[in-house]
């Protein structure tokens, strides 16, 4: 996935399809700059982490 793309599922309201290592995650803010992701797994919102964007899955 891309950055731009990253970003438009997460300004969505809609809930998109997501993956991180074959699990399913929310992203909660994307920074285009780094190129990164701050995502959590649908199963435990607390724990966050950051990601490339590159690693996300649709």
């Amino acid at each position: 996935m891309n950055a731009k793309r990253a970003q438009e599922i997460a300004s969505s309201p809609t809930m998109a399809n997501v993956t991180h290592n074959g699990g399913k995650v929310y992203i909660e803010h994307v920074d285009q700059q780094t190129n990164n992701a701050t995502v959590h797994p649908l199963d435990n919102p607390e724990t966050k982490q950051s990601v490339s964007v590159n690693d996300l899955m649709e």
